[in-house]
């Protein structure tokens, strides 16, 4: 499910962006996405590609296992002080977003790849 005023579009950020065409309020689900769960040997050949910059780690930890995920997931950019947040479903392979705050129509909606939405924990290509 992807809200019909969602819209991917060039970003002064980086590349392409996720946008909302109308404005939405706090707390509401804008996608619930599936992914498709990557092993972890896979994940190390996966990482070695252009995807490396496209995927989530999935499940525990220890695992290493990762995720590409469909929809307009992989296209949403970062921020340390994302507008929206993500939850993952292990059980059903699916993950969720929904903003944080109201946003307003044409903004661009973001993620914090920390997986939290204040986290400013540096990130793999801003800590180069």
């Amino acid at each position: 499910m992807i809200l019909p005023i969602l819209v991917v579009a060039p970003s002064d950020k980086r590349g392409r962006g996720v946008f909302s065409s109308e404005p939405v309020a706090a707390g509401t689900i804008i996608e619930i996405s599936p992914v498709l769960v990557i092993s972890a040997k896979d994940r190390k050949q996966v990482e070695k590609t252009a995807l490396f910059d496209y995927i989530f780690e999935w499940g525990p930890v220890k695992e290493k296992k990762a995720c590409i995920a469909l929809g307009y997931l992989s296209l949403y950019n970062h921020a340390y002080d994302a507008n929206c947040d993500y939850e993952m479903d292990f059980d059903t392979e699916l993950m969720t977003i929904k903003t944080v705050r109201d946003i307003q129509k044409g903004e661009e909606l973001f993620l914090n790849y920390n997986a939290v939405p204040d986290d400013a924990t540096p990130i793999w290509f801003e800590a180069k």
